[in-house]
């Protein structure tokens, strides 16, 4: 059988790994900290399920063609795993975006009949099912002639909020660069680029008022979820949640931004430091992380789709919401992979149905409770 080699044990790991432990009898969880690695499968004992402390090298002597590599180290690892996956003929998971170097190993990865399946976790990951799910259902109606808007909105924070309005589970770092990394999306059928911390917003799900801002580049979107060409897109942006009162709790960290000091870099990587003591999450404190995915439809300046998914989740220690929801989902990846029924290519989280609801019965199974209005 298809042997796994799990990279990585941060805290959106352990729930996926511990799935997967149970489930399978071949199963190599890789560390930097061997502890943690030896940690994460304390539940099982098994000849084959074992921890060992990462290298590059001692992986590439491991791994045998068809195995599966997933990769849940810091991104900019990504790319030289998918490249020893190609080069040994093994399949390669991971939940975060995709890059453009790994766009390019399409060919390869196909020519050799492996899957290399990106953006397969919460955010992006689960936001892809339920887009691809309200796209297909208004695609279903038929109607002609139609404006679209389209929101996700997905947020992670703790679920009794501090003064700060956040708590870190990832790195502080990360989360600054991005709020001054350019948005792109569409607004009133244009196309925009925004800095995210200067265009912070209301935005209101399931009665409960946010704050919110677009991310990354929303446009290549449109095509990753078969928007209809014909449709004309009014609005279509992926961006952030973050609790009501976050925008002013941050702002002496959007002062620094504006600053553009030519030692801003030095700035945020020491400011990370300083943010990583004050505001992490304690060991059996609870998360929540909430997901909002919407698709309207105008005809004639008249409602006739208004279709959304939505799920409001909650963890502590090794099950956090966040955990839960990145790790099993790539679980779940794995599972397809093995069973063979993941087309081969670099892609995103599966957009046929069938491959969404075997996600949605794990989900069920986790009690993870997904809502929807259709």
């Amino acid at each position: 059988m298809q042997h796994i080699h799990w990279l990585g044990t941060g805290l959106s790991s352990i729930p996926g790994i511990r799935r997967l432990a149970k489930k399978y009898d071949n199963l190599t969880i890789w560390n930097r900290t061997l502890e943690k690695a030896e940690q994460s499968i304390n539940h099982v004992n098994k000849d084959n399920v074992l921890a060992k402390k990462f290298d590059m090298q001692a992986l590439s002597t491991s791994l045998e063609v068809g195995d599966i590599v997933v990769s849940q180290l810091p991104s900019d690892h990504h790319l030289s795993i998918a490249r020893l996956c190609l080069e040994q003929k093994c399949h390669f998971a991971t939940s975060s975006y995709i890059s453009p170097d790994m766009k390019t190993l399409d060919n390869d990865v196909k020519k050799s009949d492996l899957v290399f399946v990106n953006e397969v976790g919460l955010d992006p990951g689960i936001d892809h099912f339920f887009s691809h799910l309200l796209v297909k259902k208004l695609k279903d109606t038929n109607l002609s002639d139609l404006d679209v808007t389209y929101h996700s909105y997905c947020g992670g924070f703790p679920a009794i909020p501090n003064d700060f309005k956040y708590k870190f589970s990832w790195s502080p770092v990360g989360v600054i660069k991005a709020l001054n990394n350019d948005a792109k999306f569409v607004k009133n059928f244009e196309t925009v680029t925004k800095t995210p911390y200067k265009n912070v917003g209301k935005y209101t799900v399931n009665n409960e008022i946010y704050e919110a801002y677009p991310n990354r580049d929303s446009t290549p979107y449109i095509k990753e979820y078969k928007f209809d060409p014909q449709w004309k897109t009014q609005e279509f942006v992926r961006g952030t949640l973050r609790l009501n009162g976050w925008e002013s709790a941050w702002a002496d960290i959007f002062k620094m931004l504006d600053n553009k000091s030519p030692e801003l870099d030095k700035e945020i990587d020491n400011l990370g430091s300083e943010l990583w003591k004050k505001h992490p999450y304690f060991s059996e404190e609870q998360d929540r992380v909430v997901l909002f995915v919407k698709l309207l439809a105008n005809k004639d300046n008249k409602e006739v789709f208004n279709g959304f998914y939505f799920l409001d989740e909650k963890g502590s220690g090794e099950n956090t919401a966040m955990g839960k929801l990145v790790s099993i989902t790539l679980s779940c990846a794995i599972d397809l992979i093995i069973q063979n029924k993941m087309p081969y290519g670099v892609q995103a989280a599966p957009h046929d149905e069938n491959l969404i609801n075997y996600f949605f019965k794990t989900f069920e199974d986790y009690k993870i409770v997904i809502k929807n209005n259709l």
